[in-house]
């Protein structure tokens, strides 16, 4: 995508007046994302993305029992096998132009191992799941799916609360391609060496306390 955007900009007779503009539209954007870093608390969730502020609303019931049943899950096996490091929604992903709070995420040991018991801001991990809203599908298929790819994150997972279905990208060249999509059966990370566990684990609570005990 980046090589035809340069084509395109390339083909354009007033191609240097159209990258200064450019240059300014990003010098004002990083102006604005310095001062949401200097505003930004640990009691909203909230982002930076393309210059906008997008604070979320309240989570429902049923996406922070995804979260709390496969973080769980994530946390156990990837501290038990000393693999690195899982990270919750608060952990803000600072990725070239925009900051993400994904709903889970894992860094390899290698750049777990260089992280700090303060730090705030964060590299891109290995691995993302997102878990869709209303508020947030489009941005979560959209943006957030561009933006993963481009910055070369292997493995990501969308999950939907509603049709109990989990949709897993991995990463092959420079695009994503779809490995499952699927409301039963197991799933096996790429990005997480040895983690499987069956779909339902994710969704209901008898199956989660199950695939605790099966890890």
């Amino acid at each position: 995508m980046s090589n035809r955007i340069v084509s395109e900009i390339m083909n354009v007779p007033d191609a240097y007046l159209v990258l200064d503009a450019v240059q300014k539209a990003l010098d004002e954007e990083r102006k604005r994302r310095l001062k949401f870093y200097d505003g930004v608390t640990g009691e909203q969730k909230v982002e930076f993305i393309n210059g906008e502020i997008i604070v979320h609303s309240p989570a429902q019931k049923q996406h922070g029992r995804i979260f709390f049943r496969l973080g769980h899950l994530l946390d156990i096996y990837v501290n038990r096998e000393g693999l690195g490091l899982v990270g919750g929604e608060k952990y803000m992903v600072a990725l070239t132009r925009n900051d993400y709070e994904p709903d889970l995420c894992y860094f390899r040991k290698e750049k777990a191992d260089k992280t700090t018991d303060n730090q705030v801001l964060f590299p891109a991990p290995d691995f993302i799941v997102e878990i869709l809203s209303p508020s947030t599908a489009a941005r979560d298929r959209g943006v957030k799916f561009k933006d993963y790819q481009a910055h070369r994150i292997e493995e990501y997972w969308i999950i939907d609360p509603e049709s109990h279905t989990v949709e897993q990208y991995h990463l092959f060249g420079d695009e994503y391609q779809l490995i499952l999509k699927s409301a039963v059966g197991d799933i096996k990370s790429f990005a997480i060496d040895g983690f499987q566990i069956p779909i339902r684990a994710i969704f209901d609570d008898a199956e989660n306390l199950k695939a605790i005990q099966n890890l």
